[in-house]
């Protein structure tokens, strides 16, 4: 006989996997729009002030919603540094 229980908490998980991927290609959308921006400004593919303001502001939320703040910093590193390699190669195709 099948759980229910843990089929409603599947289910749950499920859907906020999937609103997690469509977050993070709309995210995703808008890094590549300054990407572009960056590459035809000939401004640097990092902003390292913007990436700390960003971790310190996204440990302080992880923080309020009772999220470990280290799990926090990870997952933005890895989101940040897959941004920083899009828009060096955007900047490499300009240069090309």
């Amino acid at each position: 006989m099948p759980d229910e229980t843990l089929n409603r908490y599947r289910q749950s998980i499920d859907n906020i996997d999937a609103a997690l991927v469509f977050l993070l290609a709309e995210r995703f959308k808008v890094t590549q729009a300054v990407g572009r921006h960056k590459a035809e400004s000939g401004l640097p593919p990092a902003d390292p002030g913007r990436e700390e303001a960003q971790i310190a502001r996204l440990r302080a939320l992880a923080k309020s919603a009772d999220l470990d703040p280290e799990f926090s910093e990870k997952f933005l590193r890895f989101i940040i540094d897959e941004v920083i390699r899009h828009h060096e190669r955007m900047q490499g195709a300009g240069a090309a």
